[in-house]
């Protein structure tokens, strides 16, 4: 029998797939749950770990980080392999444009009230921790630099942002192939040409 976290986690998940923005209110979530609302609080004190707990949770599934752990490869080749898994679920083409204006219907259509901001900060923060993840494990290899990764992790939100929306515009039958070279390009710049 699947316990109460496990049931809020598969609602919330569920609400998200069906509308990215989603409010994920406590009484619509322990209602979908099937589970009181003193339960959910008792495993979420807040909307935002919800939030959160459920977007580890997806990212987790879509985005292994088995690649960076992989000391049998390169530090350059295991770093474009996850930033690739992170483009996988957005899919090419039709499918693409159909996650992009997912998107902008939930994030950009609407006026960005505080629950706007917040749905859409949330997945930035899931994103951005994932990659500073792996630029640390990088790091205490020696492949970069320690400290702080935040400018670097930017650059790389910045490039994959760019590269998914490119997969939604008609292109050629290169994409993926400029695409490999675009992330190998955005990587040697974060961790230098001593790990190529």
């Amino acid at each position: 029998m699947t316990g109460s976290r496990e049931k809020v986690l598969q609602a919330a998940a569920e609400m998200i797939a069906e509308d990215m923005g989603t409010n994920l209110s406590v009484r619509a979530v322990a209602a979908r749950a099937g589970v009181s609302t003193g339960s959910l609080r008792f495993h979420f004190p807040t909307q935002r770990e919800l939030r959160e707990a459920v977007l580890r949770r997806i990212y987790g599934r879509l985005v292994s980080d088995d690649p960076i752990l992989d000391r049998s490869v390169p530090p350059r080749d295991r770093l474009v392999s996850c930033l690739r898994q992170v483009l996988a679920p957005a899919g090419v083409g039709a499918e693409a444009r159909r996650t992009w204006t997912r998107a902008y219907e939930a994030f950009l259509v609407p006026e960005p009230t505080e629950q706007v901001r917040d749905a859409y900060l949330a997945y930035e923060r899931e994103g951005l921790r994932r990659m500073e993840y792996w630029l640390t494990v990088l790091a205490d290899e020696g492949a970069l630099p320690r400290g702080d990764h935040t400018r670097a992790v930017h650059f790389l939100r910045t490039v994959l942002n760019g590269l998914s929306l490119e997969r939604a515009m008609p292109a050629d039958d290169q994409i993926l192939k400029t695409e490999t070279e675009t992330l190998f390009t955005a990587v040697d710049a974060v961790l230098g040409p001593a790990t190529t």
